[in-house]
């Protein structure tokens, strides 16, 4: 079979010559030398012997916010992004970690209920367009050597999660909810309906399935919050993507145990980037328990084992996710993202044992 055969018949729950492999390399990626980032991911995998899962390597529209100046600057080691409308201005504050090599949003830009009106302008005036050219053109290089799922949302996640990570953050959110529940929930719904835009465009596409960024966790996010405000629009997609023959796949990182029982009875094909302790709370055989036989896992091998362990340690996890979701719909891959630094060898002892576990079903 190639690689977007395998991958399709395992996420759809059909016979297999061989468990998937595909590992997320985000993060890693990004700290390997320039000349192997040349040759690009698709022949990295290939090269590694594994399944090319192109996870969000596009968008199949553009966001263009109208009647909207956008400035960013850099102060040191601060960066500030300034949303200058009619109705109003939004900054949000950055600091770059040297430790992690990386921006964190410290200082999220709504605050008041006057704030999320300005974000209601802003998705009110944003224009949506379709923007397919890079992935088709992809599409006919890749052929069937890789399977790509392309991005949902205007932010790449439901609308209540982008509250909750880039514009909100839980805390205020939360006490926005109480205090100002139909300001939240009138802005809430604008940007549900930008969604839904480009959820009708990405379904008018060759693209066999689609991810979004979701980063599930209840550390961010109540179960009741959840089952209110985002798992309807993952519903709401999912009826849109199923109608046109295709896949929805929540990408989902963190600790979801707690969530599990709801996420079983969302519109999806799969959950990816499911992790054992400690990045998350739940392996991939407590969730395989837990969720209907429909909805396929992606993930298993825990980063920070991955980084750390040995090579016979990252082969025994390996075995035991073969062993014990033989006969799931299962793709094996490492959870959430990927370590820099990881050895290259690792990636290879697993492919080794992927090939050695044979047809399954």
């Amino acid at each position: 079979m190639k690689s977007r055969h395998r991958l399709l018949a395992a996420i759809r729950g059909e016979s297999v010559d061989r468990t998937p492999w595909s590992p997320f390399l985000a993060y890693y990626w990004e700290h390997l030398p320039l000349e192997t980032q040349k040759m690009g991911q698709f022949e990295y995998f290939r090269q590694m012997g594994a399944d090319p899962l192109l996870r969000g390597f596009h968008t199949l529209y553009k966001c263009i916010y109208k009647n909207c100046e956008i400035e960013d600057k850099v102060v040191g080691k601060e960066s500030f992004r300034t949303f200058r409308t009619p109705v109003g201005t939004l900054t949000e504050r950055s600091v770059c970690s040297d430790v992690g090599n990386t921006w964190f949003l410290v200082d999220h830009p709504v605050k008041t209920a006057e704030d999320f009106k300005i974000l209601q302008y802003m998705h009110e005036h944003m224009v949506i367009e379709p923007d397919m050219e890079r992935f088709n053109a992809d599409l006919k290089l890749y052929g069937d050597d890789a399977l790509m799922l392309p991005l949902l949302g205007a932010h790449c996640k439901t609308a209540f999660q982008t509250l909750v990570e880039h514009w909100v953050g839980t805390v205020d959110l939360t006490y926005a909810l109480y205090d100002e529940p139909e300001v939240v929930e009138e802005c809430l719904a604008v940007m549900q309906a930008r969604d839904e835009e480009t959820v009708r465009i990405s379904v008018d596409s060759e693209a066999d399935g689609f991810i979004f960024w979701e980063d599930s966790s209840t550390t961010n996010i109540s179960p009741a919050f959840f089952e209110k405000y985002t798992k309807p629009e993952i519903d709401r997609w999912g009826d849109l993507v199923h109608q046109n023959g295709k896949l929805l796949i929540h990408h989902a990182c963190g600790h979801l145990k707690d969530l599990l029982p709801l996420m079983g009875q969302s519109n999806i094909d799969a959950i990816e980037s499911i992790s054992p302790p400690p990045t998350g709370n739940v392996t991939l055989q407590e969730a395989a328990a837990i969720l209907p036989e429909h909805i396929a896992l992606i993930g298993g091998l825990e980063p920070v084992r991955l980084l750390s362990g040995t090579l016979d340690d990252v082969r025994r996890d390996a075995e035991e996710l073969l062993r014990d979701l033989a006969g799931h719909r299962f793709v094996l891959a490492n959870s959430d993202s990927c370590p820099p630094g990881v050895a290259y060898e690792k990636f290879l002892a697993v492919t080794e044992l992927v090939r050695q576990s044979g047809p399954t079903k």
